[in-house]
């Protein structure tokens, strides 16, 4: 496990990927053309597919690979007595102070020290209020009447609903100890700063798993996690190189928690979180049976032992994971200028290119994760190769997310491509009329390679298993 690296030095920034996010349909401005709403995004076209990926990735890894972890979809709206339970209505809050000058608002915990003590703004200069808590929950009324007994609350996090679930899911799954939930979804935070792009938003999805273990295996289980979580992001594809471990000192720690580590990615911005586990031991559940009036301990069927369990979690957030994925991928190259290859070209295959030297921006996504994994290009529009490409567009499809593109030249095609992060490109030529061959082209080599058009499809699902950064 990786726990010191070097300060960031790769060729994206932070007004890179916006810049791209925008342009190429990943992230757009939520409500833009009314000017935009703070800490709200969209996620356009390949922004979704994207994220869909993503999450699939962690599904998959969390349910379908382990036999003793389930799923769960729980309401965003709960009992307002839940958030009395887990302490958030006391505690969920964060340290706020405004500029009496220049009317700024910051977290007094991310002011410099000595100001804070001055009560002087980092801004302007100017006084500076006292320091105030502020409740990061959003607050509501349900139902026609606006009044305390209507309150109801945005939830700030998944883990709550798997853990007034959890006795649901022993009796209806039959499961024993330990065992685990996972969910993704909405959570809701009425955060003061929200900066660098998509890493702080006001509303964002987590993908949570809570592991019910034994009292007294819980430091075994919370170790095992720990190396789950990291092989996973070595298994996604991830820069290794970028991820750090991060401990919680004395004062970082949670009111619940007993020990807790962050996995930081390295960001154009530094270091950030990414991804938390948790040793929350029993409190989550003997907070809930106390507030609910309701048994909540574990009765071993064998030996008839009752235990309130303890809880080992994952947390990672969806958005932030997309936002780790574009900048992990990120790259710009000076590249030999690309054409075709294939009989119409004058060559085989290989990686063609020019005298001239030509720059690239391109995302390296694993393809497992990409939003695109192919591209199907006819070589031109006319002699029935944009019939042909469609056609072998729609055998594709069935298989995987599969592109279709006519319009300009076919090195300027593959840049928009690259620019997208497809991983594979499909180019239909005259050679093909003739023999059922494609040229077959590969995003981070740039290679190509003739391919049987019947043989395509296996071609490509081996290269994405066989990938490697």
């Amino acid at each position: 496990m990786q726990d010191e690296q070097n300060e960031y030095s790769g060729a994206a920034t932070m007004e890179k990927i916006t810049s791209l996010a925008k342009r190429r349909g990943f992230v757009f401005q939520s409500s833009e053309i009314y000017g935009g709403q703070n800490g709200a995004w969209d996620y356009g076209p390949l922004g979704i597919a994207l994220k869909n990926r993503i999450a699939q990735a962690w599904w998959k890894e969390m349910t379908q690979l382990n036999d003793d972890i389930v799923g769960l979809d729980a309401a965003i709206l709960m009992h307002p007595r839940v958030w009395e339970a887990s302490g958030h209505v006391e505690n969920f809050t964060d340290p706020l102070v405004d500029c009496k000058k220049c009317k700024a608002r910051f977290r007094a915990d991310q002011i410099p020290a000595e100001k804070l003590a001055a009560k002087k703004c980092p801004e302007c200069g100017g006084d500076l209020t006292d320091v105030r808590k502020f409740n990061l929950m959003f607050k509501t009324n349900i139902g026609p009447a606006e009044d305390s007994a209507s309150v109801i609350y945005l939830r700030p996090e998944t883990a709550q609903g798997i853990y007034v679930n959890y006795k649901n899911i022993i009796q209806s799954n039959r499961m024993k100890i330990p065992f685990g939930i996972a969910q993704i979804g909405k959570a809701f935070r009425n955060e003061i700063v929200t900066k660098n792009f998509i890493f702080r938003t006001c509303e964002f999805e987590q993908m949570e798993m809570q592991f019910f273990v034994k009292p007294g295996d819980d430091e075994r289980w919370f170790d095992e996690w720990r190396r789950r979580r990291w092989a996973y992001y070595e298994k996604l594809g991830v820069r290794m190189d970028r991820l750090r471990w991060h401990r919680h000192g004395p004062d970082e720690l949670a009111h619940y928690a007993k020990d807790a580590y962050d996995i930081e990615y390295l960001f154009p911005m530094g270091w950030r979180e990414l991804e938390g586990v948790h040793n929350r031991t029993n409190y989550d559940l003997s907070r809930h049976s106390q507030f609910s009036g309701k048994d909540l301990q574990y009765i071993e069927q064998e030996t008839n032992e009752r235990y309130i369990p303890f809880i080992i979690e994952t947390s990672a957030g969806l958005t932030r994971s997309l936002l780790m994925m574009l900048c992990d991928a990120y790259d710009e190259e000076k590249v030999p200028s690309e054409k075709k290859s294939g009989s119409s070209a004058g060559t085989a295959s290989g990686t063609e290119g020019s005298a001239d030297d030509d720059w690239r921006t391109v995302l390296r996504f694993p393809p497992a994760v990409a939003p695109l994994t192919v591209a199907v290009l006819p070589l031109m529009k006319k002699d029935g190769l944009a019939e042909l490409a469609l056609d072998i567009r729609a055998e594709l499809r069935d298989d995987f997310a599969a592109d279709y593109d006519q319009a300009g030249a076919i090195g300027r095609r593959y840049r928009r491509q690259d620019e997208a992060g497809t991983p594979f490109c499909v180019t239909v030529d005259y050679q093909t009329k003739d023999d059922q061959t494609v040229t077959l082209r590969y995003r981070d080599s740039m290679e190509q390679v003739r391919v049987p058009r019947q043989a395509l499809t296996e071609k490509i699902r081996a290269d994405i298993k066989a990938w490697k950064r």
